[in-house]
């Protein structure tokens, strides 16, 4: 699969997000790395099966086995942490904060690649599980790192787009106009 067939998949009035996948996914500045395990990472948290059938393949060809794997870890480690973090921010009850997590998140102390790349996708799939918490969280580690606004926003200008696709390809598969 390609990015020319994943564009022509969609319908003519999403033709915004054909030109917003050229720019963020195909003329990316992102290193290829960081881009693909953002790409997989967001597809995965979007639970799009139509948009995983056409992303999956390019993400595994873009990316080496540690670092697909490390993606689908950081989109499985969000799931969980998303919720659980988001849950407590929205409680009104401050005492859930300090109760002790009690949750295994051992991939974090070595996700097997570079722990900018875990921490820029663990903050992309925080930002389409609108976790605000992860958000501030991930981006300070990364801003710590020395990562430039701009990357942080490239990551979720990509969650954005991963996001639209694959709603309107799922909208596409059961409307079929």
């Amino acid at each position: 699969m390609s990015l020319d067939a994943l564009k022509s998949a969609l319908p003519d009035y999403a033709e915004d997000l054909r030109r917003n996948v050229d720019s963020v996914i195909g003329d990316a500045e992102l290193p290829a790395q960081q881009l693909w395990g953002t790409v997989l990472a967001t597809a995965i948290a979007v639970r799009s099966p139509v948009l995983l059938r056409e992303l999956g393949p390019l993400a595994r060809a873009n990316l080496s086995p540690q670092a697909y794997t490390a993606a689908r870890s950081a989109a499985a480690e969000m799931a969980m942490t998303n919720v659980f973090h988001r849950t407590r921010h929205l409680l009104s009850d401050p005492g859930y904060g300090r109760l002790r997590a009690g949750l295994r998140t051992n991939v974090l102390g070595d996700p097997g690649v570079a722990r900018v790349d875990y921490e820029l996708w663990s903050f992309a799939v925080s930002a389409i599980n609108a976790c605000g918490l992860c958000l501030d969280s991930h981006e300070r580690a990364l801003r710590a790192a020395g990562v430039g606004r701009e990357v942080v926003q490239e990551a979720f200008k990509i969650a954005a787009v991963v996001h639209a696709v694959g709603v309107t390809l799922e909208a596409e598969a059961v409307l079929g106009e």
